[in-house]
């Protein structure tokens, strides 16, 4: 029996070896078997040892998804290196940032441009002919910088090795049934340089040896033809994707185009951030697909919790922990810095929704272990899982009748008004229920009377006239008082993340720009 892989870049090799005339990659009218694919890092590697590159030194790779994107990334990793994915949408300053915080002794692009922070450019993965470096084969040794956006400051390196990677890659794998499996075709259009597309798309393509059908830029329409002509059998995406597709069978006047998108689909998931209910049932009604949600981080390589756990899909609903996590509810009141020492109280079972009548200490905070959890920041490995292994999320959960997991929201991005908790989640799902709402984020504002109030800017379905009051007089009647927003502000859209995430902190700039704006019109003065 062959030595199951020990590393990333193994997984490709022992695809290669079992399975090397099957489909691994597709990028438009390039296709790539397994053997074909392996050929290929090892003529990357070789390519980074002759521009002296050596085990341990970090590579930024910044380029859009595509066979060369993967032959880049598992290249670097086959020679040893440190992968630094950058978003492809960085401006210089930002990825500035990352190149001198990681060291980075190279930066792959897609085309020619100029030397940054003195690191050497490569324009595509290198290529080079004889063998590649040696490979140390070693699971404990780092893999990723993956850079995760902080609530101040500049973006971390959260350090996650191989053997988080891989361990990951097992731990969705052991859900049953298995969510990608053998044969077949996933849709890898998530961003890869983020690490949902990365493992949770390309890892457990690799681990299956399956096949891989790369999207380079997601166009709704597009993707649904693609799905369709190449038979995509599994879909890992994110809540934006879903609600693209719904908008173009709109669009369409028919649900057709993505009913035969689907039709060969046994597994939807859904990440990154939450999935409004009403997409989710929107996707089950009009596609005839369910979409089941799961819940992670950049330092749990990525998934950590889902519904394909309990086999129970429920719209707002995360499940259950994976196979191998351990997750329990703390009750971490003591403030941001409380960690799950001794005096904290485990709160395993915990039941009730704190959106309903239950009461308010019905939530605690996700504490998460697992050996798929980071070694920390890079480069000293601060603020990593405890000396026990558990790791405080920052993310609010509770567990319904059933034992599932709900998010209430981020604990850093609760509301305090009064000295009232205010959950943003509850907040955004009131002014989403409205027919004539798209979209809804909600943030707190510093305010002089109660220390900080509600502000929600929303989004509206297209053709929609509603004002802002209007919004605040509907929200009066499922939401108490304090909860109810002091301004909604309609705008055009909400600043995202390339997975879907509101940036919350883009949303407080405008807000307070809103807010200016709001005062010099009241005091008559021109802005």
């Amino acid at each position: 029996m062959a030595p199951a892989a020990r590393t990333f870049h193994g997984l490709v090799r022992a695809a290669a070896r079992d399975h090397g005339s099957a489909p691994a990659l597709v990028e438009g009218d390039r296709r790539l078997t397994w053997a074909e694919v392996a050929a290929a890092v090892d003529r990357a590697a070789a390519g980074y040892a002759a521009r002296g590159l050596t085990a341990g030194d970090r590579v930024a790779v910044q380029l859009p998804n595509g066979v060369d994107w993967v032959v880049a990334v598992v290249g670097a990793l086959r020679a040893g290196l440190v992968v630094v994915p950058v978003n492809t949408a960085y401006t210089d300053p930002e990825l500035t940032h990352l190149l001198t915080d990681s060291g980075a002794r190279a930066l792959v692009v897609a085309a020619e441009r100029t030397d940054l922070a003195g690191v050497p450019v490569l324009v595509g993965p290198p290529d080079a002919d004889g063998e590649p470096p040696a490979d140390p084969d070693d699971p404990a040794a780092l893999a990723l910088l993956a850079y995760t956006s902080g609530t101040t400051g500049h973006p971390r390196g959260a350090m996650l090795t191989h053997r988080a990677l891989l361990a990951n890659q097992q731990q969705v794998l052991a859900v049953d049934p298995a969510p990608v499996r053998p044969g077949d075709v996933v849709l890898l259009a998530l961003p890869l340089f983020h690490v949902y597309g990365l493992n949770g798309g390309l890892g457990l393509v690799a681990a299956t040896a399956s096949c891989g059908v790369v999207v380079r830029s997601f166009d709704p329409v597009a993707t649904l033809e693609l799905m369709a002509g190449e038979g995509v059998t599994a879909v890992p995406a994110a809540p934006p994707m879903y609600q693209a597709w719904l908008a173009a069978a709109d669009a369409a006047g028919s649900d057709a185009a993505l009913r035969r998108a689907f039709a060969a689909v046994h597994t939807a998931s859904s990440g990154s951030a939450p999935l409004a209910p009403r997409v989710w049932t929107a996707m089950k009604d009009r596609a005839a697909v369910t979409v089941w949600e799961g819940y992670g981080l950049t330092e749990a390589a990525p998934v950590l919790a889902t519904t394909l756990a309990t086999g129970r899909a429920k719209p707002a609903c995360i499940g259950a922990p994976l196979p191998g996590v351990e997750l329990v509810l703390r009750d971490t009141a003591g403030g941001p810095e409380a960690g799950p020492d001794p005096g904290s109280r485990v709160r395993e079972d915990v039941f009730g929704d704190p959106f309903g009548d239950d009461p308010p200490d019905s939530a605690g905070e996700v504490c998460v272990r697992g050996p798929n959890l980071f070694a920390g920041y890079w480069p000293d490995g601060a603020d990593g899982p405890d000396d026990e292994g558990w790791m405080l999320t920052g993310d609010i959960a509770y567990r319904d009748a059933q034992g599932d997991l709900h998010l209430v929201d981020r604990r850093r991005d609760l509301v305090l008004v009064s000295g009232f908790n205010v959950y943003p989640l509850e907040v955004e799902r009131v002014l989403e229920s409205h027919p004539e709402v798209a979209e809804a984020a909600v943030i707190g504002l510093p305010d002089e009377r109660t220390g900080e109030s509600v502000r929600a800017f929303v989004v509206l379905e297209p053709g929609a006239e509603v004002d802002g009051e209007t919004l605040r007089t509907f929200s009066r009647t499922s939401l108490a008082r304090f909860k109810v927003p002091t301004t909604v502000h309609v705008v055009e859209a909400l600043p995202h993340s390339l997975t879907g995430k509101v940036s919350r902190a883009r949303l407080r700039e405008l807000g307070l720009d809103r807010i200016a704006e709001d005062t010099r019109h009241a005091e008559g003065v021109d802005g």
